[in-house]
């Protein structure tokens, strides 16, 4: 499981021309669900995420939380994450996660977020071609993976 993780000012997602969701200051989460990965996984990323201290204490600090600053969370499928580009110029998908398996972690990993914070979390639509818009913070932008632990 693949995530890229950034501090937003603000962040919307719009499947045309009927669904639309935004959220103020907090977490725009890119997931990308791989072959192999586990209930396990979804735990460890989830708990990673709400409680990364990537927002500014009083002192300028990145000492806070999502959950400190009472900040929002944006959760977008992304299966992108999991390209190969080794070959050639057209990127392979190979090892993302088939859409029957991958939704069930995507929706688990919302609720285990949905849980572990109070503050609004927004989703985009698996499997949509989605437009995302955000204002980076900082700019501060993570990117974590299951597999590397780090």
């Amino acid at each position: 499981m693949r995530a890229v993780i950034q501090r937003v000012n603000r962040a919307s997602v719009t499947v045309a021309p009927d669904y639309r969701e935004e959220i103020g200051h907090g977490l725009l989460v890119l997931l990308g669900i791989e072959q192999g990965d586990t209930l396990e996984d979804t735990v460890w990323l989830a708990n990673k995420i709400i409680n990364l201290r990537i927002f500014g204490d009083s002192n300028g600090l990145m000492n806070l939380s999502v959950s400190d600053v009472q900040g929002e969370l944006m959760i977008i499928s992304q299966f992108t994450l999991h390209a190969s580009t080794k070959k050639g110029n057209r990127p392979s998908f190979i090892r993302a996660a088939n859409p029957d398996f991958a939704v069930k972690l995507y929706q688990e990993f919302i609720e285990l977020i949905k849980t572990g914070i109070s503050n609004k979390v927004k989703v985009g639509k698996f499997g949509e071609h989605m437009d995302i818009e955000l204002v980076n913070s900082g700019p501060v932008t993570i990117i974590m993976d299951t597999k590397l632990k780090e």
